[in-house]
């Protein structure tokens, strides 16, 4: 039997083939070496965040700058009242917003079934009693006249100040989400008018006193000076935080707008802006 010759050949050309493969893909894993980390989200995406107007915006200005050394482009979206920011991430219009705490986002989960989650603290505001007729809780009359916002968290909070402060005492058990309807002492025979948030602070001419968030207290006219009475510090409840729609929480673009947030940079511009009557919360 004739043996057939080999084929040196076309072993070569295999060896040449299997060497070539080698080589693209070394020089695709070297490219990617070289690329170094991929951005949290693409170059063409704007990360569109909902706040309330006013010296909020003076913060996030420098957010934004945070944000963009780290490959993210942020718009910021102002909004004038509390109710707007969570219906528009709901609505997928911005893809988170930072303005609210934790017993006002459950409030608005219950009443409004919206699917939003809480991902990085920001600041904590402590509420106050504020007055412009009266030097201390002291001196405020029989009868007085006291303001409080009118939302449920808010308000809850408001009462458990004058609660504090012995004007009233509420219903044993009662939860922060407290209403008038829950006193069951109100030794003082004090007045409380429920009023919009935003609207409290700039009655406080017509009234003997109010319990004013401190953001709409500086929105207000309204100093430190004004205020003789707040809720306490420790364990606070209500730290504001930056919030998204649920099922986007794990996207790595939420770390990174965290992080853009919560730096001494940041902190250096929210003490500045704030004056000490809010403090970072992370």
């Amino acid at each position: 039997m004739t043996k057939l010759p080999k084929a040196p050949h076309l072993l070569s050309r295999l060896i040449t083939r299997r060497t070539g493969l080698a080589a693209l893909f070394a020089s695709a894993v070297a490219l990617a070496a070289l690329a170094g980390p991929q951005p949290a989200v693409a170059e063409d995406k704007v990360i569109k965040v909902g706040i309330i107007s006013g010296e909020d915006e003076d913060v996030w200005r420098v957010v934004t700058q945070e944000a963009d050394k780290r490959g993210m482009k942020i718009e910021t979206v102002v909004f004038n009242d509390y109710t707007q920011p969570n219906e528009a991430l709901e609505r997928g219009e911005i893809d988170a917003n930072a303005f609210q705490h934790k017993p006002y986002l459950d409030n608005q989960i219950a009443t409004q079934s919206y699917h939003i989650v809480p991902v990085g603290y920001t600041g904590v505001w402590p509420i106050g009693l504020y007055s412009k007729k009266h030097a201390k809780v002291a001196d405020l009359p029989d009868g007085a006249i006291i303001g409080v916002p009118n939302d449920p968290s808010n308000e809850g909070r408001a009462l458990r100040v004058l609660e504090n402060e012995k004007f009233i005492k509420l219903k044993e058990g009662t939860g922060i989400l407290a209403t008038t309807a829950d006193i069951v002492e109100n030794p003082k025979n004090i007045e409380i008018k429920e009023l919009d948030a935003g609207i409290v602070g700039r009655s406080i001419d017509d009234l003997d006193a109010a319990v004013v968030n401190t953001d709409w207290a500086l929105k207000s006219g309204l100093t430190p000076e004004n205020r003789i009475a707040q809720e306490p510090i420790v364990d606070n409840p209500y730290r504001n935080f930056i919030a998204v729609k649920a099922g986007t929480e794990n996207e790595p673009w939420v770390k990174t707008l965290v992080e853009s947030y919560q730096n001494q940079t940041v902190k250096t511009e929210f003490d500045r802006v704030y004056k000490g009557t809010g403090l970072s919360a992370y």
